[in-house]
């Protein structure tokens, strides 16, 4: 079964993030997104439930690179959730982590991430 629908959490390895708080953005990004996508496109976030809730974790080098993915994505109408870190362990209040893009049409994704790499 191919995956027509996707999620996609871009996270910042500029700010030298353990890996223990890369996930906890990670999620956050993730369930963020969900939450919106299941208000504010409903159809879209019960397809991509349904194919398995596909999500691919990317890397961003800025908060300038992670800006222009929001700014795309509202251009193009695709359900972005900037996540901003509370400051409580590794970072200062307020700065912005990560961002969940979709779910959506992987091909509408790709409009935003395309050129993005993976986290390895």
């Amino acid at each position: 079964m191919g995956f027509s629908y996707k999620m996609c959490i871009v996270l910042r390895l500029d700010l030298g993030m353990s890996t223990g708080k890369l996930i906890a953005q990670a999620c956050h990004a993730a369930v963020g997104a969900s939450e919106m996508a299941k208000k504010e496109n409903h159809k879209a976030w019960m397809r991509w439930r349904d194919e398995g809730g596909k999500k691919v974790a990317l890397e961003a080098e800025s908060l300038e690179e992670l800006e222009e993915l929001a700014e795309k994505a509202d251009e193009l109408d695709i359900v972005n959730y900037v996540i901003q870190d509370a400051g409580l362990t590794e970072v200062p209040p307020g700065t912005v982590t990560a961002i969940g893009l979709g779910p959506d049409l992987a091909e509408r994704i790709d409009k935003v991430t395309g050129s993005l790499p993976l986290i390895k």
